[in-house]
């Protein structure tokens, strides 16, 4: 039996895959924990805790007093938030990192690490359609760099030390059931939340910057399958490109506009394009199909339905 340790519970992946794992493998072994409070939801229907990855000692404790097998670590300082102190991001997000890759190494009932890498390991020097698994990676963000730096930890740990930690390389994710939290690619999140509550958005970034994205219900499903993947079928062991789909603001503004004729947008560029400028546009991620089977359920319109219908009915509680 699993016992799973969920790290970051109440950011934008750590809320829904909780519930995903919980549906798995039970909710009594799958433990939430965060800073902060979590939702209603996670503290109602499994144990949550206030933890702190970076207490590495309090860390330690827990995996081994509640048996922990696997941790999925979802904690960071995000893409936007981290250029504005990008030397705590930095400290922040590696050495959590490390405090659980050294736990992985050291306690033998901890067997599988989950990560999340992001596509902002790539930089302006990296193609930016279909950007291969194996490419030149020369970011130019705190959070990028320490995203390319983590991939090559996990891979040093299960080269020297057989840590089975494993990522992906999100691309924007795009969810009704939590607010943006400080990300370049959060205008597809915000947008929709704006076109019910105000009717009209104002875009950070300029209306042709496409970038690959990916609804939750697809992220998390990828995420499970991967974790629940034979590792000998694993050919990389830093992170897999999962490119999702590409879209830029103008055409999603479109897709509103077919649902909220009345919905108007205008644009703003502020310093979150230069970031999205460096990043690709089309994410190759035929290795992910082939090693372990990733597959994708939403496009761009069933995406916008299930966006706009989830936050009325949000709104309507």
């Amino acid at each position: 039996m699993e016992k799973i340790l969920i790290i970051g519970a109440s950011g934008q992946i750590g809320s829904e895959l909780t519930m995903a794992l919980r549906k798995i493998h039970g909710n009594e072994n799958v433990f939430a924990t965060d800073l902060k409070q979590v939702s209603v939801e996670i503290i109602e229907s499994g144990p949550f805790q206030i933890l702190d990855v970076m207490d590495d000692k309090r860390l330690i404790h827990f995996v081994i007093r509640h048996k922990i097998t696997q941790i999925y670590h979802l904690a960071a300082v995000l893409s936007g938030n981290a250029e504005k102190l990008p030397l705590q991001a930095w400290h922040i997000n590696m050495q959590s990192l490390l405090n659980i890759l050294d736990l992985a190494k050291e306690v033998d009932e901890l067997k599988k690490v989950f990560w999340p890498s992001s596509i902002a390991v790539f930089g302006p020097t990296t193609p930016r359609i279909d950007t291969p698994q194996l490419t030149v990676m020369e970011p130019n963000t705190v959070y990028g760099i320490s995203k390319l730096a983590g991939e090559r930890w996990i891979e040093y740990y299960y080269q020297k030390y057989g840590v089975d930690a494993r990522s992906i390389r999100y691309p924007g994710l795009i969810s009704y059931k939590t607010e943006a939290g400080g990300g370049t690619t959060d205008y597809a999140v915000e947008i929709f939340y704006d076109a019910i509550r105000k009717g009209k958005y104002e875009c950070f970034l300029s209306e042709n910057t496409k970038l690959p994205m990916m609804f939750m219900d697809d992220a998390v499903q990828a995420t499970i399958k991967l974790m629940e993947s034979p590792v000998d079928r694993l050919s990389i062991h830093s992170a897999y490109n999962v490119g999702g789909i590409s879209f830029d603001p103008k055409e999603l503004n479109e897709e509103i506009v077919k649902r909220l004729p009345d919905f108007k947008i205008s644009y703003k560029s502020d310093f979150r394009q230069p970031i999205a400028d460096s990043w690709p546009t089309i994410i190759d991620d035929s290795l992910a199909q082939k090693d372990w089977g990733l597959e994708t359920k939403f496009d761009i319109s069933k995406l916008t339905d299930t966006m706009l219908d989830g936050i009325r009915k949000k709104f309507e509680k």
